[in-house]
């Protein structure tokens, strides 16, 4: 059998309990994927963003719902060894891309925030592009435990809860919309996939990260040690995104607009 072929049979055999069943159900639950969606799919050129093209090809071939998938690579300055391993991989799992340049690479390496201001600018050129291909949607590979780590980055350096959601509307590109189909699936599970197939990805292209173990290593120290405490720390730390109890706090924000409990006190 074609390598390309075992890979995909793995998402849908050996891999459906642990990423296809959560796969489908993060689709199904949050409502990523409409008929007739346009869906430029970002491929970073980690293991993630590559799975997540694996199964959103798969729903395309077997799913109810009929979309249109594009496979959109932006190259922010990535060197040629990490350009080659990407390249290497669209033709291992049979993937056509369009790969195009922004300069992002250039503005972060003295900031305070490289990994912040790289997401959100990398934000708005797959914006871009994508409205250029007549997409309504893009698709990111954020998983569960990026979605984990979201919340306790908030709650330790920024001091207030908040969370990363599974889809999202643009502020600054009307009628596009951001989703996150993996927002269910583990990343212990993806890498198990990546290992089973003997598959290898670029982990991080970008300089700056290599040279900062960034806040992400932490928190995922961080939650080793919790469960350590308590085996679903992490399971039940990311249900409090859908089990927020508006009365049991002291304040919170809705559109910018300021709410406390003394308003209904």
């Amino acid at each position: 059998m074609e390598k390309v072929k075992e890979i995909e049979r793995s998402i849908i055999k050996k891999f459906r309990p642990s990423i296809w069943h959560p796969f489908v159900k993060a689709i199904n639950d949050y409502n990523l994927i409409e008929e007739n969606d346009k869906i430029a799919v970002c491929i970073s050129g980690g293991k993630d963003s590559f799975l997540l093209a694996k199964c959103l090809e798969e729903l395309q071939r077997h799913g109810k719902v009929n979309f249109e998938l594009k496979y959109i690579i932006m190259n922010p300055g990535y060197t040629d060894d990490v350009l080659n391993k990407l390249k290497e991989n669209l033709e291992i799992l049979k993937i056509s891309a369009d790969i195009f340049k922004s300069p992002i690479f250039n503005f972060i390496d003295d900031k305070k925030n490289p990994c912040y201001l790289c997401a959100k600018m990398r934000r708005g050129y797959l914006y871009s592009y994508a409205e250029k291909l007549g997409c309504n949607k893009i698709a990111l590979g954020h998983h569960f435990d990026d979605a984990l780590e979201t919340i306790l980055m908030n709650l330790i350096y920024n001091g207030m809860y908040a969370g990363m959601l599974p889809k999202l509307k643009s502020d600054n590109f009307e009628g596009m919309e951001l989703i996150r189909p993996l927002f269910l699936v583990r990343e212990k599970e993806i890498k198990e996939w990546a290992k089973y197939n003997n598959l290898s990805f670029v982990d991080c292209g970008c300089f700056v990260a290599q040279k900062n173990s960034g806040k992400r290593i932490l928190m995922k120290q961080l939650v080793d040690e919790l469960k350590d405490y308590y085996i679903d720390a992490d399971r039940n730390i990311f249900n409090s995104l859908s089990n927020v109890k508006l009365n049991k706090v002291i304040k919170y924000y809705e559109n910018g607009e300021e709410n406390s409990f003394l308003d209904k006190y």
